[in-house]
């Protein structure tokens, strides 16, 4: 993640090409429809690009067999699903994608905490997305190349995300998790540059778990990345949750448009250290 004068003055990490984006999207597709087919289905499809290699009568070694197997069964997996060519993905998607990377898109205003952050983002920036309300903001820095984990607690929200990243071509590294929040995180294999947590989903835990929540997405947080406590269906407002964030900075918001509820847009607050001492003054967290 970009600090604001590196925003305004440095090139970004250039985003995954189009290409990749396709085996991305291809991948994903033929993955999904592998986990929901049964286990007898995916073995005649094996069957299958076994007969098809021998009638090749290629002769490859055995390890390479298996290579030649596996590419095989998502060639046979991609003409069954009639997934489209790469000129047909690239005139449909490309056009989408330039509109998935607008806050509105996603009904987020401009004024909202995760739009203010965006201009800061970078392609491969690692982001947690916590609770229901994250999830919009989950699929706008998907179409802006971020890596996104997100959590909830409930099966049916985690899978409905994960078929829209999939069904319009969003992100090339996503993952999802069905979790008790402040029970247990997902590993984390590389520090998190924005975490993203939605107040309703921290409002409706215990105390304890809910600043066990807190404590363990801090814990996984990189020196100067950002938290963005944004408000859900709950009426519970983000400056609430302010004294988790004891020595954190708290980053100035936009003017809210005259009759919008500050509280409704959420607010960002930085974790203090070396990156962040090189940002422009902040407001510290009262």
């Amino acid at each position: 993640m970009l600090t604001p004068s590196q925003a305004a003055n440095r090139r970004r990490r250039p985003p995954a090409s189009p290409k990749q984006q396709y085996q991305e999207w291809l991948l994903r597709r033929i993955e999904d429809y592998k986990n929901q087919i049964p286990r007898g289905e995916l073995l005649r499809l094996g069957d299958e690009a076994a007969t098809e290699l021998s009638d090749g009568g290629d002769g490859q070694q055995f390890l390479l067999t298996e290579v030649l197997m596996a590419d095989t069964v998502d060639r046979l997996i991609a003409k069954r699903l009639r997934l489209m060519s790469y000129s047909r993905w690239r005139q449909k998607f490309l056009k989408l994608r330039l509109a998935q990377k607008e806050p509105n898109h996603w009904g987020i205003d401009a004024g909202h905490a995760v739009a203010v952050i965006l201009p800061r983002i970078e392609a491969g920036d690692q982001v947690m997305a916590v609770g229901p309300a994250a999830e919009s903001a989950a699929y706008l820095l998907l179409a802006h190349d971020a890596a996104v984990i997100f959590l909830d607690e409930e099966l049916g929200a985690v899978e409905r995300v994960e078929t829209k990243v999939g069904a319009e071509a969003l992100g090339t590294d996503f993952t999802a998790f069905v979790t008790q929040l402040g029970e247990w995180l997902p590993p984390v294999l590389q520090p998190i540059d924005l975490a993203i947590i939605d107040v309703s989903a921290l409002s409706r835990l215990p105390y304890a778990r809910r600043r066990a929540l807190l404590q363990q997405v801090q814990s996984v947080t990189r020196t100067g990345g950002v938290h963005a406590l944004i408000p859900g269906e709950a009426p519970s407002a983000p400056e609430g949750f302010l004294s988790h964030y004891p020595d954190w900075e708290r980053t100035p918001m936009p003017a809210s448009r005259r009759g919008s509820k500050a509280h409704g847009r959420g607010l960002l607050v930085t974790m203090p250290g070396e990156v962040a001492a090189e940002e422009p003054a902040r407001e510290m967290v009262r």
